[in-house]
């Protein structure tokens, strides 16, 4: 198997590790690979089953982003991150990135959605 092309180098992973779960019974996959992985799916907006096998199997990098977000692994290592450089002085969002089913509509008259304003809706 090649050597994965990085996305995280040792000074990253260091900052990043405290906030990993402990591991229970069987040492984890490398830690590193799986991140990178992770990252180079969803920076190339890929499929699981099409990550580079540098990174190692699909599965595991699935498993992995599923058990840590459930977790909020993820959560605490941008709050963290987030945290060490204070309030930003500006926001800014990327509309390319928020995208919604068509059925998400239907979530507001399920009530599975808050109401976003007050005004009352036409019938």
């Amino acid at each position: 198997m090649p050597t994965p092309p990085f996305l995280l180098s040792t000074g990253q992973m260091r900052r990043l590790s405290p906030h990993f779960p402990l591991s229970h019974g069987m040492p984890r996959v490398d830690d590193r690979r799986v991140l990178s992985g992770i990252i180079y799916v969803i920076r190339h907006g890929l499929q699981w089953r099409d990550a580079p096998t540098a990174y190692g199997p699909h599965k595991t990098l699935y498993n992995r982003f599923i058990r840590w977000s459930r977790m909020g692994v993820f959560d605490r290592i941008f709050a963290a991150l987030a945290a060490q450089d204070g309030p930003p002085g500006r926001l800014m969002i990327d509309s390319t990135h928020l995208k919604a089913h068509r059925t998400a509509a239907s979530l507001l008259q399920k009530g599975l959605f808050p109401a976003v304003s007050a005004v009352p809706r036409a019938a």
